[in-house]
């Protein structure tokens, strides 16, 4: 019942005439920095499905190639499979020794994107323009994602009674990983890595984006 409080209030105050009050809104830039893909997530937080709905719901509002709109989705909380689901995905490439994510951070939420059409560069393309911008979306209510391609689509079509192929994984909750962005030169060595219990992220600088 709190869930849609404010907008209800704001509706009521509206009718009656008074002033109502906007809550800030966070740029594209600091949704973007919050961006950040965790492996480790808070199994306290019980995500919902109206919140994995919510993430969902920005599919129909962005371009698609040709308009095709190829996509659809499998959502899974903890009570519909997703609190056994992580052992079908593979995290973290670059840190294989760490075995993530570690015991007892498993993500138990998952948006399981699957395309209608077979896949080509412009379902790739498309499809990762509907990653980000769920992505984005889990961090403006509050939460992570991380986007998964590391599975075997065959055993997760199969455990899922799916009639689609599965194109990504988008692992949802509250993400417990210390991450920061590091500037670096061109050239220089990209894969993240984790130092003193901070994953680090190397970035490009902007100077070296533009040519």
């Amino acid at each position: 019942m709190a869930d849609n409080y404010l907008e209800r209030r704001a509706e009521e105050l509206r009718a009656s005439g008074r002033v109502v009050v906007r809550r800030n809104t966070p740029s594209l830039d600091t949704l973007l920095v919050r961006n950040r893909s965790h492996r480790g997530f808070d199994k306290s937080y019980v995500v919902a499905m109206r919140q994995l709905e919510a993430i969902v719901s920005v599919v129909n509002k962005i371009p698609s190639s040709k308009n095709g709109q190829p996509f659809r989705f499998k959502l899974l909380d903890a009570a519909t499979g997703g609190e056994s689901f992580c052992r079908f995905l593979h995290f973290g490439a670059f840190l294989p020794e760490l075995h993530l994510p570690l015991a007892g951070t498993e993500p138990q939420a998952f948006i399981v994107a699957c395309s209608t059409v077979p896949e080509s560069p412009s379902v790739d393309i498309d499809l990762g323009i509907v990653l980000q911008s769920m992505a984005l979306k889990a961090v403006e209510i509050g939460l992570n994602a991380l986007i998964v391609r590391a599975f075997d689509r065959q055993e997760v079509k199969d455990t899922l009674g799916l009639s689609l192929e599965p194109l990504a994984v988008l692992a949802v909750g509250k993400g417990t990983d210390r991450i920061e962005l590091t500037e670096v030169p061109e050239g220089s060595d990209l894969r993240y890595y984790r130092k003193d219990g901070i994953h680090y992220v190397p970035k490009i600088r902007m100077e070296d984006l533009i040519l």
